[in-house]
């Protein structure tokens, strides 16, 4: 395998299917199964979901509630997404273990470092939840700080789309797709793929990161062998070998 310890990030929203809202059965048993698949083959496999499907603190905004009450509710909206995936990777044949930056002593073990990189070791699927544990940032950036903090050689950012395009491509059909972009031709170009916190602390740490549609077939066990699959951001770019 190309890459032997990976992140994966989904959004909330993935896990709500076609309506992008709740948790759809289906889903959930296909995204645990990719994750079941690519752990199989010995890739050690963290995984962030967000938790857009279950609330999102802006759609508060201007009712009473602030944006850092909203961004902590997200935080717990995240938890509850990793409690749902991890049965389902249980169910799936997998060993999988949350660890959410704000302990929840009945559900949910806090996350270290340490802790987080015996379970990856040991063959676990280590779920992240909480987010970074601070509000005002995203899960994007959850995702990027968790896979550097125990040693990922990829984050594989999931997306509906089969990986990075110069326009959205459900609206705009000439939309130019990329096959593999330097760190500063995403933040030059303002590409929405992740937040600039994200993708800045990806360049600082020469983190690839890797844009697809999970759903495609063995995606993720594609991506570990070193296929070509969605859109590759490096230090290199177009411009590199």
């Amino acid at each position: 395998m190309t890459f032997s310890r990976m992140l994966v990030k989904f959004s909330g929203e993935s896990l709500g299917g076609s309506t992008g809202v709740g948790i759809d059965p289906d889903v959930l048993s296909n995204m645990a199964g990719q994750i079941a698949g690519l752990v199989a083959t010995g890739v050690e496999t963290g995984v962030v979901v967000g938790g857009g499907n279950l609330f999102r603190g802006q759609d508060l905004a201007g009712h009473g509630v602030d944006r850092i009450a909203g961004d902590h509710m997200g935080m717990l909206a995240t938890v509850m997404n990793a409690l749902a995936l991890k049965s389902a990777l249980v169910s799936a044949g997998a060993a999988a273990e949350v660890l959410s930056a704000h302990r929840i002593a009945t559900i949910a073990e806090g996350f270290s470092v340490a802790k987080a990189r015996r379970l990856l070791d040991s063959g676990h699927v280590v779920l992240y939840a909480g987010g970074t544990g601070s509000p005002l940032f995203t899960t994007d950036t959850a995702a990027c700080l968790r896979a550097i903090e125990t040693g990922a050689e990829v984050v594989v950012k999931s997306t509906r789309v089969d990986g990075v395009y110069s326009d959205d491509p459900e609206k705009d059909a000439a939309a130019q797709r990329y096959d593999r972009l330097d760190y500063g031709e995403v933040l030059a170009q303002e590409l929405a793929v992740m937040d600039f916190a994200a993708i800045c602390l990806c360049r600082d740490h020469d983190l690839p990161i890797i844009v697809c549609d999970v759903a495609e077939p063995d995606a993720l066990t594609r991506i570990a062998r070193g296929d070509k699959v969605g859109t590759r951001i490096d230090g290199r770019g177009e411009r590199g070998p």
